[in-house]
């Protein structure tokens, strides 16, 4: 049986697809370890829609998030795990195959 190949977009990865998530993840990734103060201003997200993708990132497993006060202040932060981190580096393979001029349409 002859398997045929789909679309090279077939293998982004729809967790990080969304807008918002990539912006998370491509956030983190670039700066390590964020506080969802620091980030909700980075991406000018509502606390609401910051929370419910958050929440997403970290029930894939893609997402570390930790919280603790600081001088009686909560303070939320988030850091990519092992997997999100490689899970964005295959979303990034995956983006550069696609526009890559050795990809045939």
């Amino acid at each position: 049986m002859t398997m045929v190949a789909g679309p090279p977009w077939d293998g982004l990865d729809k967790i990080i697809h969304v807008r918002a998530r990539l912006g998370i993840v491509a956030s983190l990734a670039a700066r390590g370890a964020m506080s969802f103060g620091d980030l909700k201003e980075t991406l000018e997200m509502s606390d609401g829609n910051l929370s419910v993708h958050v929440r997403t990132l970290e029930e894939a497993g893609y997402l570390e998030v930790t919280k603790e006060f600081v001088r009686r202040r909560p303070r939320t932060t988030m850091r990519l795990t092992t997997r999100g981190e490689q899970a964005f580096r295959d979303y990034v393979d995956c983006l550069e195959s696609i526009v890559s001029p050795n990809n045939k349409r």
